[in-house]
């Protein structure tokens, strides 16, 4: 057959080719291959960890022997760093008296061992002996803060007139103690008026307590200790707080005490003075604001970690009371930044503890007698390191177990004790310590020896 003769393609030919083209199912597409995943980023060491560093730390401190254990390490602390600066801040003053150098060390070191002693015993006195004690330690106290008034009894310091003569260089101020005794009477009277239920009642939440107080801080502001009154009012707020006292009577009793507070500041010069060197920068007319002055520079030129031990400038005769009330600024001159922060965390956690302790317990008088002792050396550790920062006025008061002064190491040392009592005495410490015992862990494991299965056959 030619090529003329071949058969014609139809028309549509093409149309149906582009007919069935269309009418093919779309190719499947091959999936995309998904870009590799990116390495994860190095995260920092600190990042991860520090959820699980902070849940440690919080399973450590919920153990029934954190308290107890933070508390006396904290105390022991405390007093071993301060008789280190009383050695170190008070050999110059020692000499400048015609005195050994060592004199007030040696005698802060007598008193520590004293306390150490009173530590021990307060650490294993019983409540209801404790109880039994307030009252006669009360009587005591207001005896001996009525002696101090007595001419030729009581011995005038700096102008306060709050020390009795012991023998020799020793002497004993009562006001210390009356801290203690007020904690301790305020705390029985308001767990015993809590058995009765009869804190409800305002007249039997204020009486005795409130002028058994004032008596106490009148025979303190007497001899001219207004630093110590302000202690004595923070134990009875504190006092007030923890039993639930409602808050007009908070308002009612600042607002007495603020007024009190201003008169008496504003009858005395030598403590308006003090209340215009707070935040001074200058010694101002005549030397006024001398000691807070020198405090702000013995601070200032310790820089982060000191200038050594011992090498102190400030304590050569230009900073008064070195070793008392401004020892602070003698640790920040020595032992620098690093040195203040270390004492202000040791503060801090014994505090805390003390706070643990009040809040945990069940028992009332464990509890007001726990938070009345932590507000007192809170209160009075707020009050002596805001004056030495130029931040309060000087009020006169040591810093717990710190500064030197044996008639505040005593009570507070005492104090200390109780606290250390206070957390051994829940019952999950208790059953803490049981399991610690030698005794008892043989036994228990020779028991689970007997029961549990030997795992040979």
């Amino acid at each position: 057959m030619t090529a003329d003769h071949r058969a014609p393609l139809p028309a549509s030919s093409g149309a149906v080719q582009r007919g069935a083209q269309r009418e093919r199912p779309p190719r499947p597409r091959a999936p995309r291959a998904r870009p590799a995943p990116r390495a994860p980023r190095r995260v920092p060491r600190g990042g991860p960890r520090a959820p699980r560093f902070i849940t440690r730390l919080r399973r450590a401190w919920d153990r029934p022997l954190t308290a107890y254990y933070v508390i006396m390490g904290t105390g022991l602390l405390i007093t071993l760093l301060g008789l280190v600066m009383v050695f170190s801040a008070s050999q110059i003053q020692a000499l400048r008296h015609d005195l050994p150098a060592a004199f007030y060390f040696r005698k802060q070191m007598l008193a520590a061992v004293l306390g150490t002693v009173l530590l021990l015993v307060a650490s294993r006195v019983s409540v209801r002996l404790l109880r039994a004690l307030t009252y006669p330690f009360l009587a005591c106290t207001v005896v001996l803060l009525v002696l101090v008034q007595v001419p030729g009894i009581g011995v005038q310091v700096n102008g306060s007139t709050n020390w009795i003569a012991v023998g020799g260089s020793f002497q004993l101020q009562p006001s210390e103690f009356a801290k203690l005794a007020l904690v301790l009477w305020g705390a029985d009277l308001l767990a015993r008026k809590g058995d009765k239920r009869l804190l409800t009642q305002w007249r039997h939440l204020l009486i005795p307590l409130i002028p058994g107080a004032l008596l106490v801080c009148g025979l303190v502001m007497v001899g001219g200790d207004m630093g110590t009154v302000m202690i004595l009012m923070a134990i009875l707020f504190g006092l007030l707080w923890l039993v639930g006292a409602p808050t007009r009577l908070f308002v009612g009793a600042l607002g007495v005490a603020a007024a009190l507070g201003a008169l008496f500041i504003a009858t005395a010069p030598h403590r308006m003075d003090r209340l215009t060197c707070v935040g001074a920068t200058e010694l101002g007319e005549e030397g006024g604001c001398w000691q807070a002055v020198h405090g702000i520079y013995a601070l200032a030129s310790g820089g982060w970690f000191g200038s050594g031990l011992g090498a102190s400038v400030e304590k050569w005769g230009e900073l008064p009371e070195p070793h008392t009330d401004f020892i602070f600024a003698i640790t920040g001159e020595e032992l620098g930044l690093a040195g203040t922060l270390s004492v202000l965390g040791l503060f801090a956690a014994l505090g805390y503890a003390g706070i643990r302790v009040a809040g945990r317990t069940e028992d009332a008088f464990v509890r007001y007698a726990a938070g009345g002792v932590t507000a007192w050396l809170m209160v009075q550790t707020v009050i002596n390191i805001g004056a030495v920062l130029g931040l309060l006025p000087i009020a006169g008061v040591p810093l717990p177990l710190f500064s030197y002064g044996g008639s505040a190491l005593l009570p507070t040392m005492f104090a200390v004790g109780l606290l250390i009592a206070f957390a051994r005495s829940d019952p999950a410490a208790r059953a803490a310590m049981a399991t610690r015992r030698p005794g008892l862990k043989w036994k228990t494991m020779r028991r689970r020896g007997k029961t549990g299965p030997s795992g040979e056959r």
